[in-house]
């Protein structure tokens, strides 16, 4: 067994763990589960149960093959300078989805959620490891804040990232506390508005310093 292959088995078998619970609870689940439920926590939604399958496809397993390819396929072989790091980050990263499918298969077996949402936990966790390891992610076409003016400016990436880490760990934070906090019906506007602010305001931020730069270049 090579050494690539026996560091990765520890994410593999994280990516099987969904696949393990599905046909662990396969004959105890109805030909028809819910797959779907609204800002409410209702099922208004319903397939076969064989749609599972194809989202625990879609969830771990495609995160994991695609943070597997994509250091290989980096034009510009930036990724691979992240050495640990990004092993660590593919490890974060496919362990929330795991869990995320986990999550999806319990709330359709039992059809309905209960407790505190997990998914606005699981993903809050996300944007926190994401926006803790932007500091360390080289200008690369496949993760992080890319856009036109971080893409050609590596000093602008720098200073975006850092930015955005920052941005994102303290908002990664509130979806968490708010996830645990207060229900479903009261956080989910709350979480859209902050997801989109997520998204929005570092890309806007490297506009600015591009402009700043390019200004203080002429």
């Amino acid at each position: 067994m090579n050494l690539t292959f026996r560091k990765e088995l520890p994410i593999i078998g994280i990516v099987l763990m969904p696949f393990v619970y599905l046909a662990f609870i396969w004959n105890k689940l109805p030909e028809k589960v819910p797959t779907h439920w609204n800002y409410k926590g209702e099922v208004d939604h319903w397939g076969d149960k064989f749609s599972l399958i194809g989202m625990l496809f879609m969830v771990p397993f495609f995160v994991y093959v695609i943070l597997l390819v994509i250091p290989k396929i980096d034009p510009k072989k930036r990724i691979a300078l992240m050495g640990g790091k990004f092993y660590q980050l593919k490890f974060f990263l496919v362990l929330c989805m795991s869990l995320l499918a986990l999550y999806i298969i319990f709330i359709t077996k039992n059809q309905s959620f209960s407790g505190p949402n997990l998914s606005y936990l699981l993903i809050g966790v996300i944007f926190m490891v994401l926006g803790n390891y932007f500091k360390v992610i080289q200008p690369n076409y496949f993760i992080g804040v890319r856009t036109p003016w971080t893409l050609e400016n590596a000093e602008v990436w720098k200073i975006t990232h850092v930015f955005a880490g920052k941005l994102w760990f303290i908002g990664g934070l509130a979806i968490v506390l708010g996830g645990l906090i207060f229900d479903n019906n009261s956080f989910t506007i709350v979480f859209i508005s902050l997801v989109v602010a997520l998204a929005i305001v570092p890309m806007v931020y490297s506009y600015i310093k591009f402009k700043e730069i390019e200004k203080k270049s002429v």
